[in-house]
C-alpha cells in the first residue's frame, strides 16, 4: 500500500485486541517521530511511553470516560519540552525563554503534530491503529503529576495505539473544493456554506444511532466498551436541547460553545503552572 492510500485509508480506532506492540515495531514508531520536521530543528519535544497496565489505568483515569486509553497496548504522550531546551541554553551561556513567547509555543506544538502524525502514519504501515486524544489538554495538571513531569514541559497530545479488532469504514469530510482556495481566499456564499456541510454529513437523521454512527463514535464505542449509560445519555441530551442539525449538535452537545470559552482560563493556568507566561 502506497502512503497516499495509507493517508486515505486512515481511520481514528478505539477498539484493540490483547495483543502486544512488538519492541522493534516501537523503536520504528519513535524513529519516525524523532525524524518529524521541526522549527529551527530545535526540537522541544519529549514523549512518554505507556505500555504497563498499571500505568494505562492511572492515564485511562485521568483523561475521563476513553476506555480505549486503558485497553490500547501503547499510548504515547506527546509533550512540549522547553525544560530541555531551557537547560541546554543555560549551560551554554545563553537564556532561552520560550516558555514567554507565543511564537516559541505554536512552532514547538507544530512540532508535536507533525511527530504524533509522523508516529501514527507508521503505525499505519504495521498494520496498527490508532487515535488522536486532545482532552488530556483539559488534564494537565494531572498528568505532569502522575508522570513526574517538570516545570517548562507540557503534556498536549495523547495518541493510543493497537492492533485495530473494529475499524469505522466510512468518514465524512468536507468535499476537497471547498477546503482549497487557488491564488487567494475564497468567500462561499451562505449556500455554499450549508451545502458544503449537509454534503458532508447527509441529512439529520432522526435515528439517533445511525447519526452518532457517522458523527459521534466516540460515544458509541464508550457505551459498548464500559457498559455505560453514555448512549442514553446522549439521546437525552439532543432531546432536551432540541437539536435540529449539525451544527447545533457540535456547539450544543459535543463541543458546548459555552463551556469551551469558560475552559480557556483553566487551560492558560494549567500552562502558568508548568511556568508558561506568554
Amino acid at each position: 500500500m502506497t502512503v497516499f492510500e495509507l493517508m486515505i485509508n486512515r481511520r481514528s480506532v478505539r477498539v484493540f485486541i490483547d495483543k502486544e506492540i512488538p519492541e522493534d515495531v516501537i523503536e520504528k514508531l519513535l524513529n519516525a517521530a524523532n525524524n518529524a520536521p521541526s522549527g529551527g530543528n530545535i526540537q522541544p519535544i519529549s514523549i512518554i511511553i505507556v505500555k504497563s497496565k498499571e500505568t494505562r489505568e492511572k492515564l485511562a483515569k485521568i483523561i475521563g470516560p476513553q476506555p480505549w486509553v486503558k485497553n490500547a497496548p501503547l499510548s504515547m504522550i506527546f509533550c512540549l519540552d522547553f525544560y530541555r531546551v531551557k537547560r541546554w541554553a543555560a549551560l551554554s551561556k545563553i537564556d532561552f525563554q520560550g516558555e514567554h513567547s507565543l511564537g516559541h509555543f505554536l512552532i514547538g506544538y507544530a512540532d508535536i503534530m507533525c511527530a504524533a502524525q509522523n508516529v501514527v502514519m507508521t503505525a499505519e504501515s504495521f498494520q496498527l491503529g490508532s487515535v488522536y486524544i486532545g482532552s488530556i489538554q483539559g488534564t494537565m495538571d494531572k498528568i505532569r503529576e502522575c508522570f513526574s513531569i517538570p516545570k517548562y514541559v507540557l503534556p498536549l497530545m495523547l495518541v493510543s495505539i493497537g492492533y485495530p479488532k473494529s475499524k469505522p469504514e466510512t468518514m465524512p469530510k468536507l468535499e476537497k473544493n471547498i477546503i482549497v482556495h487557488n491564488e487567494k481566499y475564497r468567500i462561499l456564499n451562505d449556500d455554499d456554506i450549508l451545502k458544503a456541510y449537509n454534503n458532508k454529513y447527509g441529512e439529520f437523521d432522526e435515528d439517533v444511532d445511525a447519526y452518532l454512527e457517522k458523527a459521534y463514535i466516540e460515544v458509541l464505542e464508550a457505551n459498548k466498551q464500559e457498559s455505560g449509560n453514555w448512549l442514553k445519555l446522549v439521546k437525552k441530551r439532543i432531546k432536551s436541547l432540541d437539536i435540529q442539525n449539525h451544527a447545533q449538535f457540535l456547539f450544543k452537545l459535543r463541543y458546548p460553545t459555552e463551556a469551551m470559552v469558560k475552559q480557556t482560563e483553566l487551560l492558560f493556568q494549567q500552562m502558568r503552572n508548568a511556568g508558561f507566561k506568554f
